[in-house]
């Protein structure tokens, strides 16, 4: 694999292009970071699969999540992990609509988004208040998705992948992978422009561990200012996951401190929006990151 040319900066502090989500809202935390918080409705996710698949324990996580200090919320009802079983829109929609409604009643200040690659789910999402689509295959698998966000213009997380989640971990290869992902990142910004959506609805996701081996993730986590070239901000989801397992060989249930300290390295780099299940321990980190680059 060529490694990514050294980096020419390093962003003490992203300053990133605003996120124009759903009803033309800025979505501006007050801190120099974001942190979005995982709710994952399905059973077989890989961190906390089925802990969250009945209405109360979801409204309950979600409560907590704010409370916590998330700035947003993303529900997810379809799995994406490594060798993931892929559901219909019907059942998606049957595991997360409930939850949806329900948060959106009990936290109606808080913006939510939707992780699916259903144009269906995306259209019912936003009629219920989502405001934000996170969708891993970039419009890949549902090419109807472009559709419903040229037309109804909500935020939108493109995010890279090279496979779909039953396969994406067979045999990724890259010649350069963070010159891929830029390449990647040109095209579907400036198809899903021409579409009708405007870009300053997008934000950037260059999916660590989404067909990538070890050596990918890390050479697009060093390197993770040269997306910063696009003036969009960048989101990471590496929360937990199995690369801290191979490379610190670290148990999934120990992998907390893990993401905090990579968390904290990412925003030097210009990350602004993380991913997250641990908000409150997530949000520690960022802050001193940034009391840091400040002092």
């Amino acid at each position: 694999m060529a490694v990514c040319a050294a980096p020419e900066r390093v962003a003490l502090g992203p300053a990133p292009g605003p996120w124009i989500v759903a009803g033309s809202v800025n979505l501006a935390p007050a801190t120099p970071f974001g942190v979005m918080g995982i709710l994952n409705l399905t059973p077989d996710s890989f961190y906390d699969g089925g802990e969250h698949t009945t209405g109360e324990a979801a409204l309950r996580k979600a409560l907590a999540l704010s409370a916590a200090g998330a700035d947003l919320l993303d529900l997810g009802a379809e799995s994406s992990r490594p060798g993931a079983r892929p559901l219909s829109p019907c059942e998606e929609q049957q595991r997360l609509i409930p939850v949806l409604d329900a948060v959106r009643e009990r936290l109606p200040g808080i913006p939510l988004s939707v992780d699916t690659v259903h144009a269906a789910t995306a259209a019912a999402a936003l009629d219920r208040g989502a405001v934000i689509i996170n969708d891993v295959s970039a419009c890949g698998v549902d090419p109807e998705l472009v559709d419903v966000l040229a037309e109804r213009r909500p935020g939108y997380v493109l995010m890279h992948s090279q496979g779909r989640p039953p396969e994406m971990q067979d045999a990724p290869s890259y010649a350069d992978v963070c010159l891929e992902v830029r390449r990647f990142f040109a095209r579907e910004i400036d198809r899903l422009v021409k579409a009708g959506l405007p870009e300053d609805h997008i934000v950037l996701d260059p999916g660590i561990g989404f067909g990538k081996t070890q050596a990918h993730n890390l050479a697009l986590l060093a390197h993770m200012e040269d997306f910063l070239e696009f003036g969009r901000p960048l989101l990471v989801g590496l929360s937990m996951k199995s690369l801290f397992g191979d490379l610190l060989g670290l148990p999934l249930e120990a992998r907390g401190a893990a993401t905090q300290t990579a968390s904290a390295l990412l925003w030097e780099r210009g990350v602004f929006w993380h991913r997250v299940h641990d908000v409150a321990g997530v949000r520690g980190a960022l802050r001193l990151a940034a009391a840091l680059a400040g002092a």
